[in-house]
Formats: structure tokens, sequence, C-alpha cells
């Protein structure tokens, strides 16, 4: 029986380059300008919609890719380019995850990546910031907002990367992307939760 709609954006990953959590130990102004690459062995992407109205059924995207540009002391031309390889969706169940990456889903075979670029950034309040972009799944762009929280940055003890990292949410509609398998009884409505780490090059 299939369950839910995945999205790759995936998106996905809520940054910022900018902001400040208050317990962070690493204040948002003193984090390093520079560019960053994404750490893809320590970022995810969560997707949770309604399975049949009675419980929020969730899975995972990995593998992500991307870019970086922040600056602290300009917030609002922080740059970010992300690609989620839609093959990497996986769930508590091996059917459904073969099922998600078929043609009635997301159909992985013809379109392998989802990405999201960003247009605009705007910081909303201290720890936190709105990044608009436009976000490309299953052969569709469309324009999606990502709510960014600053966790923290500082030298990462195991391999003495400079890491910044951001906590992200982003809601979508999956019809809008033409995933509309089994709509409405399996949610159209999909939560993507960001964990997203990110390494200073150079």
């Amino acid at each position: 029986m299939k369950k839910t709609f995945p999205v790759g954006a995936a998106v996905v990953l809520g940054l910022v380059a900018i902001l400040s959590g208050a317990q962070a130990a690493t204040p948002p102004h003193d984090v390093q300008a520079g560019s960053y690459k994404v750490d893809a062995a320590h970022t995810q992407i969560i997707f949770s919609t309604l399975h049949f109205g009675f419980t929020l059924y969730s899975g995972i995207f990995s593998g992500v890719t991307g870019t970086l540009q922040l600056d602290p002391a300009h917030p609002t031309a922080a740059r970010l380019d992300i690609t989620v390889p839609v093959d990497s969706v996986t769930t508590t169940s091996a059917k459904l995850t073969g099922e998600l990456k078929g043609t009635d889903w997301l159909d992985a075979g013809t379109y392998p990546t989802a990405t999201f670029t960003s247009t605009n950034v705007t910081p909303t309040g201290l720890g936190s910031a709105t990044i608009a972009g436009k976000l490309t799944l299953h052969g569709v762009t469309k324009p999606v907002v990502l709510h960014a929280h600053y966790v923290d940055a500082g030298v990462n003890p195991m391999d003495k990367a400079y890491t910044v990292g951001f906590q992200g949410t982003a809601t979508i509609r999956r019809s809008d992307f033409g995933v509309k398998t089994y709509v409405p009884m399996i949610g159209d409505e999909v939560t993507l939760t960001i964990a997203g780490a990110f390494e200073k090059q150079g």
C-alpha cells in the first residue's frame, strides 16, 4: 500500500548566512565569511505528510550537495544552491521506498535530482530568516520559502573543518509539482525539515 510523497528538494536546506541563536557558542556576527560546501554526511532532509488522515508519515533524503556564499555583515547577499539525489529517498518500508522512486511518484529515473536556488534572504528576528528561492522537482519549478534558524559555527573536532549549521523548514504541495498519486487520501501538503551543515572552503 502506497503511503506518502517525499519531496526532494529539498531542498533544501535552511540556511541563512547570518543570524544568531542566543544559545550559540559562536554569535552570528563572528561566523566566518566565505564560500561553504555542503557536508553531505551530516545534512538531512526529512519529509512528512498525512497518511489517510491518521498519522504523519516520514522519510528522508541524503547525499545532498551544494554551496553557500555567506557574509554575516551582509546577510541579504547570502546565496544557496542545493542539489538532492531523488534516488536517495528512504523510508522504514522497503516496498514503499521502491514505489516512491517509481513513475507513479517521484520518477527518479526520469528526474534524478531536485534542486533549490535561493533568490532572496530576509532576516526575520534573532537567529532566524526566510530564504525565498526556486525549487525544481519532478521536472517542475516553483517558488518555495524556507524558514531558517542558525544553530552554531566552529571547528569540527573530527575533521578540523570550520563548519556552520542551520535548521530549516518548508511546506509545499506535491500536486504543484505534478505528483498527484492518491491525493487527497495521502496528504498533498508535505512538510520538510532540514538539518544543514556547511564546511568552509579555502
